[in-house]
């Protein structure tokens, strides 16, 4: 007879929520998609003129369309861990979700664009605020100036124990690299610091 284990003898497996979050049309949408093993879940609404003059629209011109709730997706990182991907909605007037949606996350993707790298600074602010580790992705967007990391980290004015990396928001190796990255970040951001070793007294020369 085979041998089928048992619930308690298979593998634990656990599961982890990550937020991306960042500008209006830094791409949060594209890379949820582009990394999820599901079908992502979009609240995308179809933009209309109401969103003139409220959206800011001068780099991302030829965007038709834009997150109102969230965007969701799952990823499968090893045999036991399972990462649930929230994407927040870039437009202030959207911002009153964030709470919600950040709520059990253990860590937050910051993308950012180099060409409005100011627009950051709100979600950078937002994680600070709540103590959340959060980790910075450059997306890579065609025509943009490239810049080292070193010198956004200089921009935006994060510590050096922040992780910068580069991607491409379409990619699903390059989406899967900053969830490992973010991943590796958080559990040594929640990792407990060992407490100190005791003094041993000094004892005076002589003393038995």
């Amino acid at each position: 007879m085979d041998f089928v284990p048992s619930s308690a003898t298979r593998a634990r497996i656990t599961s982890a929520k990550i937020v991306v979050a960042g500008g209006f049309g830094v791409g949060k949408t594209t890379f949820v998609g582009a990394m999820s093993e599901i079908a992502p879940v979009r609240t995308e609404a179809l933009m209309t003129s109401a969103g003139v003059g409220v959206d800011e629209m001068v780099v991302t011109s030829a965007k038709m369309s834009t997150t109102v709730a969230m965007d969701f997706g799952r990823i499968t990182l090893a045999d036991d861990l399972v990462l649930y991907v929230f994407g927040t909605p870039g437009q202030h007037r959207f911002w009153f979700m964030w709470d919600d949606i950040v709520l059990g996350a253990i860590v937050a993707i910051v993308l950012v664009d180099t060409r409005r790298l100011a627009d950051g600074f709100a979600s950078i602010d937002y994680f600070e605020a709540r103590g959340l580790p959060f980790v910075v992705a450059v997306n890579q967007f065609e025509g943009a100036q490239r810049f080292s990391t070193e010198d956004v980290r200089e921009a935006l004015t994060l510590p050096d124990d922040v992780v910068i990396m580069n991607c491409d928001a379409r990619s699903r190796d390059s989406a899967k690299e900053v969830l490992i990255a973010a991943s590796e970040y958080a559990l040594a951001k929640l990792a407990p610091t060992p407490a100190p070793l005791p003094k041993r007294p000094v004892r005076a020369r002589g003393a038995h």
